[in-house]
């Protein structure tokens, strides 16, 4: 599995001079997107097939049972004869995990933002989501398994309806016609238009768009709409679920390390399967050994494991996946998303040492309080954060350059420091501008899980007017 790995130059007002600033990186989204190389400004995209490539994380947010704060019980997990003990847990949340799906959302945004590939091994965020999110899966099943898909559905598809409706729009008012993209193959771009209802595939969209000098560079399209592709991995997850539960039970290891294998095969190469097909399977081999590594840890197998046995077999895994790596870099150097065997080995490895030691907090310890309230409300909008926040990371851009126009900003001192210094006002400016977008479209994942509607679910109780 490749990414589409991006950075391109926004284009200041004219007659000034500008940086070279990091474009967001679409990563296996991210988490960091697929196949193709950087571009700079006014570079050429190849032909690649529509939608693939990670980094993108976000998962669906947690469901009814699971609404993140610390005040919200948990769901108890699957019982009933010939099934292994769920894991012992706290009623409540379990903060620690939460902790991580914080982390890992923010490690996205850094990593779209500042397109730092070493970051994919400081914290394979895309393996911790979706270990997460098998974990959640795992539970939920102990209810009729179409339910539990169709609920999963319900409340995913609604933000990703909003999000497509502003891309989509965008992109038709740029002057995209589907039908008409030679990318897409003409008639069948029509087709594809359906996974912007449904995401069997990843949702298609232009690779050039706009001018390169326009308010947003060219690719703009590719960076906002290519995160898509987790959703469509995300989906296949889903329904794959019931199946693969059926067969981790009977056969732990054997599910567990299945996907690895497969990686092995379609990740170096031995087989290629084209198009977007080859884009699922090889997304699903990559992370597939994740998500069931949630069921393991739902089902107290991983608690089962001598600590020194696990800790040690992970090591050597991630040891043979960096060294797997360092033969096989790509133009992004220690990117793992460009390398599928590294990041399915790497990935593997380092959730299943993050699950061992998994403390199972019901509230945030020390210092880490502090945060509580940003990890309640970025567990609650996780959906909404992340379908958004490569298009967020573009809009600093033509905010950021309204300062070239600014009086002072006429001496060469000050520009050059505006220059040196963009990509971190970047940083800076798109925090306040995802708060705006969970404040005006977050409600929208409350309404799809069956809740009232709230601005800022961050767990804060609302005090009570005295009479």
């Amino acid at each position: 599995m490749t990414t589409h790995d991006y950075r391109a130059g926004a284009t200041p007002p004219t007659g000034t001079p500008r940086p070279d600033v990091p474009w967001p990186r679409t990563d296996p989204g991210t988490p960091e997107g697929r196949t193709g190389p950087h571009t700079g400004t006014g570079a050429t995209v190849p032909h690649a097939a529509a939608g693939a490539g990670p980094e993108t994380v976000a998962v669906p947010g947690p469901d009814p049972a699971t609404a993140s704060g610390p005040d919200t019980a948990t769901a108890a997990g699957p019982g009933g004869a010939g099934r292994p003990p769920s894991a012992p847990g706290r009623p409540g949340r379990d903060r620690y995990l939460d902790l991580l799906r914080s982390l890992a959302l923010v490690r996205v945004v850094f990593y779209h933002l500042f397109g730092w590939g070493w970051l994919t091994v400081v914290f394979p965020s895309m393996g911790v989501m979706f270990a997460l999110a098998g974990s959640l899966m795992a539970r939920s099943l102990s209810r009729p398994p179409l339910g539990v898909i169709r609920g999963r559905l319900r409340r995913l598809l609604p933000p990703f309806w909003a999000f497509g409706a502003v891309a989509l729009t965008m992109m038709f008012l740029g002057g995209w016609n589907p039908a008409k993209d030679p990318d897409l193959g003409g008639t069948w771009g029509l087709v594809e238009m359906f996974d912007y209802v449904v995401p069997v595939g990843a949702p298609p969209f232009p690779w050039h768009l706009g001018s390169p000098s326009g308010l947003l560079e060219d690719t703009w399209a590719v960076q906002g709409a290519g995160v898509l592709w987790y959703l469509r991995a995300y989906l296949w997850f889903v329904v794959a679920s019931p199946f693969l539960l059926w067969a981790f039970r009977r056969a732990p290891w054997a599910t567990v390390l299945a996907p690895l294998a497969l990686t092995a095969v379609i990740g170096t190469g031995l087989v290629t399967i084209p198009g977007e097909t080859g884009n699922t399977v090889t997304d699903f081999a990559v992370y597939g050994g994740c998500w069931v590594l949630g069921f393991a840890h739902h089902e107290g197998m991983l608690a089962k494991v001598p600590r020194y046995l696990a800790i040690s077999c992970s090591a050597l895994m991630m040891g043979f996946g960096l060294w797997w790596a360092s033969g096989h870099l790509g133009p992004d150097g220690w990117d793992l998303n460009d390398i599928p065997l590294a990041d399915a080995l790497w990935s593997f490895g380092f959730v299943v040492i993050l699950l061992q030691y998994s403390p199972s907090w019901r509230e945030l310890p020390g210092r880490l309080a502090r945060w509580d309230k940003m990890v309640t409300l970025s567990n609650n909008r996780a959906v909404t954060i992340y379908l958004w926040h490569n298009m967020l990371i573009m809009a600093t851009v033509p905010i950021l350059d309204q300062l070239y126009n600014l009086p002072f900003m006429e001496s060469d001192r000050a520009t050059a420091a505006l220059d040196a210094t963009y990509t971190l006002w970047m940083f800076v400016l798109v925090w306040p501008l995802i708060g705006l977008t969970v404040l005006t479209f977050g409600w929208v994942e409350d309404l799809a899980a069956g809740r009232s509607p709230r601005l800022w679910p961050n767990g804060a109780k609302r005090r009570r007017a005295k009479p």
